[in-house]
């Protein structure tokens, strides 16, 4: 038996799984939710070499991760050019410019986990 604390949406649960091979399955433990452990720190990205964020955001559109940073910082798009692209579900999607301008900050690095709604990208 080993004991595991698991986390769904914001709380823990203490559970106990059999090892492969056991003599019997572990009837199910409903334990009370442990306190949450704090989320880790997100890792430090390095600046932009922009002077700050633009107003017009770029938002992941659904759960996954960056696969490939299509635009720098201070290069100018046009409405609907992808920026950058997420993978999720097996699938490439592109987080497009939703007007023209120029990237002002690239708020990602590729491989990292992005939740829907995660600001991505900044454009003046």
């Amino acid at each position: 038996m080993k004991q595991y604390t698991i986390t769904v949406n914001g709380t823990a649960y203490d559970v106990t799984v059999d090892e492969k091979g056991g003599a019997a399955p572990a009837a199910p433990v409903a334990a009370a939710p442990a306190a949450a452990p704090a989320a880790p720190a997100a890792p430090a990205k390095a600046a932009a070499p922009s002077g700050g964020a633009g107003a017009i955001e770029i938002k992941a559109g659904a759960a996954g991760k960056v696969f490939k940073i299509e635009a720098s910082v201070g290069q100018e798009v046009k409405a609907g050019d992808t920026v950058i692209i997420v993978e999720a579900m097996k699938m490439e999607i592109p987080q497009v410019a939703p007007q023209d301008g120029v990237v002002a900050s690239i708020d990602c690095a590729a491989g990292d986990p992005v939740e829907a709604g995660t600001v991505l990208a900044t454009l003046n």
